[in-house]
C-alpha cells in the first residue's frame, strides 16, 4: 500500500469516536423483571446474570429490580410467561429464553451494547449482529462505488458518505475499527485507540493483503467482473476480524492460522452470495453478467489445477 493509502487510513481513522461507544456501553440498564413468584424470579435472574466474573455479576444485578410499582422505572421490562403482561411486551419463555433476548435488541438497539456488556445472553447475538452489519455495508460499499445505482437499496443505510473516502481501503479499514471498538464494549472490554492499539494495528495491517488480493481479482477478469469477487474479499475480510476479536475476547486466546483460514475460505464464498444478491436488487441485468464472469474465472482456475 502506498504512503498516500496510508494517508488516507489515517483521516479515515480521525473520524471515528471510541468516546461515543465507550459511553454507550458504559451506559447503566435498568431491567424490571414481572414475575408471579421467587422462583420465577430467581429463574430469570440466573439466566440474565449467567456466566458473568463476580464483580460484573454483582454490578449487573443491581440493574435488575423485582416487580417495580411502575414501568417507568427501568429502561427495559421483560415479563415471564406465567404473569399477565401487556400487549407486544417482552416475555420471557423459561423453555425458550434467547427469545426475550432477540427481541430486546431488536425494540431498543440504542440499549444494545450497553445490555450486551452487562449481561452475557445478549453478548454473543449482539455482537453476531454487528459482525453481519458492518460485512454488508463493506459488501455494499465496494458495490456502490463501482455501481452508484446500489446506494437505492433501500433499508441499508452506510453510516458515513462515499463522497468522504478516497479508497476502499480507508472506508473498510475505518468501519473494521468501528466493529472492533462495538465488539470490546459489548465484551466488557476497554474501549479507545490507546486500549486495543494491538488490535487496531492487526486490522491496518490486514488493509494490505485485502488491497492486494481485490486488485488481483479484479485485474484478472474484464469488464468488471471481478467486483463480486472483490465485494466477496471485503466481505470475508471483515468477518473473520469480527469473529476473531470475539473469539478472543471471549477465550482469550487467538485462533490459528488454519482456522482463520478456514473462517475466510466460508466467509469468502458467503460474501460473494451477499454481493450478488444485493447487486440483483437494483441491477439484476449487470448482476448476472458479473456472476456469470465470476463463475468462469472459477472454473478456469479449477481446470488448470
Amino acid at each position: 500500500m502506498s504512503f498516500d493509502g496510508l494517508v488516507q487510513i489515517k483521516k479515515a481513522i480521525g473520524m471515528l469516536s471510541p468516546k461515543e461507544v465507550r459511553d454507550l456501553s458504559q451506559r447503566e440498564v435498568k431491567i424490571a423483571l414481572h414475575a408471579p413468584d421467587t422462583q420465577a424470579f430467581e429463574q430469570m435472574e440466573s439466566f440474565l446474570l449467567h456466566e458473568l466474573k463476580p464483580a460484573r455479576r454483582r454490578e449487573s444485578a443491581d440493574m435488575l429490580i423485582r416487580n417495580p410499582s411502575s414501568t417507568n422505572q427501568a429502561d427495559v421490562n421483560i415479563y415471564h410467561a406465567n404473569v399477565k403482561a401487556p400487549s407486544k411486551s417482552l416475555i420471557y419463555f423459561p423453555e425458550q429464553p434467547n427469545v426475550v433476548v432477540a427481541k430486546t435488541l431488536k425494540e431498543y438497539p440504542d440499549l444494545a451494547i450497553a445490555l450486551a456488556r452487562s449481561f452475557q445472553p445478549f453478548r454473543g447475538p449482539y455482537v453476531k449482529n454487528v459482525v453481519a452489519d458492518v460485512c454488508k455495508e463493506n459488501t455494499l460499499f465496494c458495490l456502490a462505488t463501482a455501481v452508484p445505482d446500489v446506494m437505492g437499496i433501500p433499508f441499508i443505510t452506510l453510516p458515513w458518505s462515499i463522497a468522504e473516502f478516497a479508497s476502499d481501503s480507508a472506508f473498510l479499514t475505518m468501519n473494521q475499527i468501528r466493529m472492533g471498538f462495538m465488539i470490546a464494549g459489548a465484551s466488557d472490554r476497554e474501549v479507545g485507540y490507546m486500549e486495543q492499539k494491538g488490535e487496531i494495528a492487526a486490522v491496518i495491517g490486514s488493509a494490505f493483503g485485502w488491497r492486494a488480493l481485490a486488485r488481483e481479482l479484479v485485474g484478472k477478469i474484464p469488464f468488471g467482473g471481478g467486483l463480486i469477487a472483490k465485494a466477496g474479499v471485503a466481505y470475508a475480510g471483515t468477518k473473520v476480524l469480527g469473529v476473531s476479536l470475539d473469539h478472543y475476547y471471549s477465550m482469550g486466546y487467538a485462533y490459528s492460522r488454519e482456522e482463520r483460514n478456514k473462517l475466510y475460505a466460508e466467509a469468502y464464498q458467503q460474501g460473494k452470495s451477499v454481493a450478488a444478491k444485493l447487486l440483483r436488487m437494483v441491477r439484476p441485468d449487470l448482476a448476472d453478467k458479473l456472476v456469470d464472469s465470476d463463475d468462469r474465472k472459477h472454473s478456469t482456475a479449477s481446470a488448470a489445477r
